[in-house]
């Protein structure tokens, strides 16, 4: 069940996890960061079609949503990619901004304190 007494909605449950952990990311940074030099950030690598994610979807989705977004939305990145753009934000010494937000997708809304 959702927080608000409904039905799960898995893409609804996955949206919400989001948000939280850009609220929990900043509220760390506002909290820790000046006292402790820690950097705090969150990311979205970009789409990862290709995980068990969208395991609660017909097979129909799960087979024509990866190349939807490899192809049309150009959105998609591999399992590979995507632990590669997390390695980036946590060893790259120029990405050690605190309070941000990284994404690699030109849509998204980034953000920092």
């Amino acid at each position: 069940a959702m927080i608000d007494g409904g039905d799960f909605d898995g893409a609804k449950a996955y949206k919400d996890s989001k948000v939280c952990n850009m609220l929990t990311m900043q509220e760390f940074h506002r909290r820790y960061h000046e006292d402790t030099g820690i950097t705090f950030a969150s990311l979205y690598p970009g789409c990862i079609a290709t995980t068990g994610l969208f395991r609660e979807h017909i097979p129909l989705f799960r087979l024509l949503f990866p190349p939807f977004q490899k192809f049309i939305t150009k959105g998609f990145v591999s399992e590979e990619d995507a632990g590669k753009r997390l390695a980036q934000v946590v060893s790259d010494p120029s990405l050690t901004k605190s309070g941000v937000y990284w994404s690699w997708n030109k849509a998204s809304a980034s953000f920092e304190n």
